[in-house]
């Protein structure tokens, strides 16, 4: 995890970058006082064009995400949700990933937070949480969530990794997500292609027959 670790940071203090590289930043961490550094990133994706990085992609616990624990910032917080609101395919038995801890998490630095069985339920409606100072871009949690349902937090060692959902099997198929729960955040993820890439409006996320 060490080597991970290092090129990690060379990407959050822009030392290295790559095409189609995504850097998420805190949007409150982003503006204040702090230099460019991984104090400000939750998370890097789309780091497949990054050797070092990408080699992590290869091992058994395969997993397209790295990301950073925020301290100090409410809008850092990711409310509880089911990742299944993010992703357009189907099967979700078929939606496995592992998330590796790069150092120790724990309640005081971000760590998960899980509600066991909840994996077994349906899909939620998501929307952004009604929190004071907001939340970063595209956090949804589950719009009726209990607070005082019975979580439980993942302290993890580093190099421990936990079972989650980033990863899709070669036999999963795009879903048309028009008129369903997940339409708020396509909406949002076109609005975002559409900024960055200088596209016309009227983008729209179709299934190919």
């Amino acid at each position: 995890m060490t080597t991970y670790r290092a090129v990690f940071e060379k990407v959050c203090k822009k030392e290295l970058t790559a095409p189609g590289l995504v850097v998420m930043r805190d949007v409150a961490i982003a503006k204040s006082e702090f230099v460019p550094d991984q104090k400000a990133v939750t998370k890097i994706q789309e780091f497949q064009e990054i050797p070092e990085l990408f080699r992590y992609c290869c091992l058994p616990q395969n997993h397209h995400i790295f990301c950073s624990s925020l301290q100090g910032k409410k809008t850092s917080r990711h409310p509880m949700h089911q990742d299944l609101h993010y992703f357009p395919f189907r099967p979700a038995e078929r939606v496995v990933c592992a998330w590796t801890a790069m150092e120790r998490i724990d309640r005081s630095n971000g760590c998960l937070v899980v509600i066991p069985g909840t994996h077994k339920g349906e899909l939620k409606q998501h929307d952004y949480p009604e929190w004071e100072g907001g939340v970063n871009k595209m956090y949804h949690g589950v719009r009726d969530f209990d607070p005082n349902s019975p979580r439980v937090h993942l302290v993890m060692e580093k190099g421990d990794t936990a079972i989650s959902c980033h990863y899709a099997s070669s036999d999963c198929y795009y879903i048309d997500v028009k008129g369903t729960s997940q339409e708020n955040i396509e909406k949002e993820v076109s609005e975002m292609v559409q900024k960055r890439y200088g596209l016309d409006d009227g983008l729209s996320l179709k299934v190919n027959e």
